[in-house]
């Protein structure tokens, strides 16, 4: 039989140790993992609700665009008291609200209206007292979403 140099040996053992320790090597790598999915994109915002009061107009009368025709801020006791707020801009949504109140501020009357605006338009309220309004100072304050935007001050003779 013959036998290899021992120098030959030497390589083909070394060779063998490293195919070995390539093989186990791969063998213990666990599996590529798929990547993480990306997260959805975020919604793009809504665009910001844009309403403002422009003005508030008092008077006895309003016209059929709610609008004040005969507009004053001295009235008689037994006047129907009208507010008209005029806004501008757009929402889906806000809430309009009218607070009348007497000389040092007691509350008279407090009504909101829910209104979806898309421009100009103008929303009326009212106070109506048949025995007649005490002679004295009052104010009416408008708020949107609950923030005061506005007031007028008028006078009961």
């Amino acid at each position: 039989m013959l036998t290899p140099p021992p120098r030959a040996w030497r390589a083909v053992a070394i060779g063998l140790c490293f195919a070995l320790a390539a093989f186990g090597a791969a063998c213990s790598k666990k599996p590529a993992e798929a990547p993480a999915p990306l997260p959805a994109p975020a919604p793009a915002p809504a665009p910001a609700a844009t309403v403002q009061v422009t003005d508030v107009q008092l008077g006895t009368a309003v016209g059929a665009d709610r609008r004040v025709s005969a507009p004053t801020n001295a009235f008689r006791p037994t006047d129907t008291i009208y507010a008209s707020v005029v806004s501008t801009g757009s929402a889906p949504s806000a809430t309009l609200t009218a607070r009348f109140t007497y000389q040092d501020g007691q509350l008279v009357n407090e009504s909101s209206q829910t209104i979806a605006p898309t421009g100009s338009d103008a929303t009326e309220f009212h106070i109506s007292k048949p025995d007649g309004w005490p002679a004295g100072n009052y104010r009416v304050e408008i708020l949107l979403d609950g923030r005061s935007v506005a007031t007028r001050d008028f006078r009961v003779q």
